[in-house]
């Protein structure tokens, strides 16, 4: 090979649990991923101490790049997913969509026959997201308004759907989903 070329890069990222000392990096990387909500660095700390079972980061270099909150709904079989932030260095990598795959893989996410979340109708790039988790999984995708503006926002905050996507029941499909 001629030496002014080079071999790309193959970038990997890393899933793991988070560490209450992720906190600080984990909220700052919701702040560079807008439109996200910005919840307080203490709520992201608390999350990836309390809830590190079903929440994941995402390294490249040792830096995060990827963040997923979430939590299993108490008395229901169904995984909740908070808030999904990939970094813009990460983007294009299919992210978003393995660390989805890795957190329903998991022990602690084994009893869940649903995974759920919530979406605004103009959220183009989470709408994109969970239709292609659930056609990765041969899942079944259905919505309807759940948060409503009027009834749950006082009028400042769009409604949010609650999306909801019925997971296989032989872990097979989830692993040809990553």
């Amino acid at each position: 090979m001629p030496k002014d070329m080079t071999q790309p890069e193959t970038r990997t990222p890393v899933l793991r649990k988070p560490e209450a000392t992720d906190g600080a990096a984990i909220w700052e990387l919701v702040r560079a991923c807008k439109p996200l909500d910005e919840n307080s660095m203490y709520c992201n700390l608390v999350q990836a101490e309390h809830f590190r079972d079903t929440c994941v980061v995402a390294e490249l270099d040792g830096e995060p790049v990827g963040w997923i909150s979430g939590h299993m709904i108490p008395n229901q079989d169904a995984f909740f997913v908070w808030q999904v932030a990939v970094s813009p260095k990460a983007r294009g990598l299919g992210l978003g969509r393995k660390m989805l795959t890795h957190l329903v893989e998991r022990d602690e996410c084994a009893e869940a026959t649903e995974l759920k979340t919530t979406i605004t109708r103009d959220n183009d790039a989470s709408w994109g997201l969970f239709r292609s988790f659930a056609r990765s999984i041969g899942g079944e995708l259905s919505d309807e308004p759940h948060y409503t503006r009027d009834e749950h926002f006082d009028g400042m905050h769009a409604t949010e759907h609650m999306v909801t996507i019925e997971l296989p029941e032989e872990q097979e499909a989830l692993r040809a989903a990553a």
